[in-house]
């Protein structure tokens, strides 16, 4: 369970160090503080990428992606842009570049991911599983 930005960061972190281990990636963690992304590098394949990831203590059936965190992910100059997201059934990744991406829709939720602060209107998008290039389910 991921109890504060240490639990966030440590699982950020490992992400990076799996995809570099046994993946082929090339990334290195970007998520220290306030970033526009989590990791930056290479795919296996030598492409340059920003990944921005999310993780939930729960499971929903659509990963949320903020608009507002999309526009900043998208303005970075690589050639892909990535989300990952990890909650308690499995890891999803979002190839956001080939991705056609839903309707943006308005929620009202907690202002942050780890504490639940006062609630905000965000605008976000709602991404189905199935729309997640490579999946891993526990």
């Amino acid at each position: 369970m991921i109890r504060d930005i240490q639990g966030v960061h440590n699982l950020e972190q490992a992400t990076v160090l799996i995809l570099n281990s046994f993946d082929g990636w090339e990334l290195e963690w970007t998520g220290e503080g306030y970033s526009t992304c989590d990791a930056m590098g290479k795919t296996p394949k030598g492409l340059t990428c920003a990944m921005e990831m999310k993780f939930r203590n729960k499971y929903y059936e659509t990963k949320m992606l903020e608009k507002k965190k999309y526009d900043l992910l998208m303005s970075i100059d690589v050639e892909v842009h990535l989300y990952w997201v990890g909650d308690n059934r499995g890891n999803y990744m979002y190839w956001l570049d080939d991705l056609q991406m839903p309707e943006e829709t308005t929620i009202r939720c907690s202002s942050t991911t780890l504490w639940q602060s006062d609630m905000k209107s965000k605008q976000v998008y709602m991404l189905s599983e199935d729309m997640a290039i490579q999946k891993n389910i526990y």
